[in-house]
This record gives structure tokens, sequence and C-alpha cells, in this order.
């Protein structure tokens, strides 16, 4: 006959003792994700772009709304001080594609050039104003624009021009950040659980 002492002992399962995980380093603790803060908010995307060391860039939209307020300001400057130059309406005009083409982000560059010639009409307005009808007004700003087209097309061919040369840095940036991934070796993943013990009996 079986003890009941044998039975009992048979049926008991011995559980090994857990392996004690290695602790972690002073000073070296859970990091918190990249894009979130300590009380778990994504900050906004202007915090982004100044943690990150990165100029902050314009819409396409943003940049168009600038360059219409900016020439607008412009025009009305001219009209009140330079009494309506259109070689100082034309520096301006220069000066704000440049700085729009500067200031556009990479993902809508070809909102730049087309928001000039807009904006160079728009700041015009107050440079053509004379007195007189509807009718007057239109003439006036149809021969302001037929005359001072060299402003016009010269502004938003350099306009073009620096968004094509911002467009092949990007590209060029781009292959070369890939080519760099491509020759870096792979390596396989290492188990923090690990113990010691364990990592010399895989390596035996």
């Amino acid at each position: 006959m079986e003890q009941p002492g044998a039975r009992i002992t048979q049926h008991k399962v011995r559980r090994a003792a857990p392996v004690p995980r290695p602790a972690a380093p002073v000073g070296q603790g859970r990091a918190a994700p990249a894009g979130r803060d300590r009380a778990g908010r994504t900050p906004p995307q202007l915090l982004r772009a100044l943690r990150r060391d990165q100029p902050v860039r314009l819409t396409g939209l943003g940049s168009g709304l600038l360059a219409v307020l900016a020439m607008l300001t412009a025009g009305l400057l001219v009209a009140r001080l330079a009494g309506g130059s259109p070689a100082a309406y034309g520096v301006l005009f220069v000066l704000c594609c440049v700085v729009c083409a500067l200031g556009v982000r990479p993902a809508e560059l070809v909102a730049a050039p087309v928001g000039a010639p807009i904006a160079f009409a728009v700041g015009a307005v107050p440079v053509t104003a004379v007195a007189g009808g509807p009718g007057a007004r239109v003439m006036a700003m149809v021969s302001f624009l037929s005359l001072q087209a060299g402003w016009l097309y010269g502004g938003t061919l350099l306009c073009a021009l620096i968004v094509l040369g911002r467009r092949v840095v990007l590209v060029r940036r781009r292959r070369l950040a890939r080519v760099q991934a491509r020759r870096r070796p792979s390596r396989p993943p290492r188990s923090p659980r690990r113990s010691p013990a364990e990592r010399a009996r895989s390596r035996r």
C-alpha cells in the first residue's frame, strides 16, 4: 500500500527559483517616448521643431498669405513715402520672393513661386491708385503690370530657382541617408532579461 505522505509528495510541484533580473544602472531609467512630455501629452508642433533645433518652416498657405500682406504693406509705403516709385516696389518684391522661397517648408515648395505673382498684383493696388471711376483704376492697374513685367518675372524666376535648388539639396540628402543606412552592419538584438549565466551557456 502507498503511504499518504508519499502520494502527497508525488503530486507536489517544485517551482524553480526565478532568475534575478540585472539591476538597471543608476541614472538610466525607463526613457519616456520622444514625442511626449512627462504629463503624457503630445507637445505642439512648434515645440517639437524647437527641440529638434530645426528652423520653423511656413506652410504653402502661410507663405502665400505672408507674401500678400508684405507686398500690400510695401505698396502702401511706396505710395506714401516714395511717390509710387516702380523701382522701389520692384526691389521690395524681389526681397519678398527670396524670403518666401527660403521660408516655405520642403513639402510645399511649389507654393512659393505660385503665390509671388498674386502678391505682386495685390500690392500694386495702392501704388496705382488714381482719381476716377473703376474703369480708370483698372486701366492704371493693367498699365502698371505691363510696364513692370520685368520685376514680376524676375522676382518669380528667382523664387523658382531658389525652390529648385532647395529641392535638389533635399533629394541628395535623402539619397545619402539611404546609402549610409544600407552600409551599416546589422547586429542581432540583445535581450536585456538574460542573465550572465545564460549568456555563458549559450556561448558554449
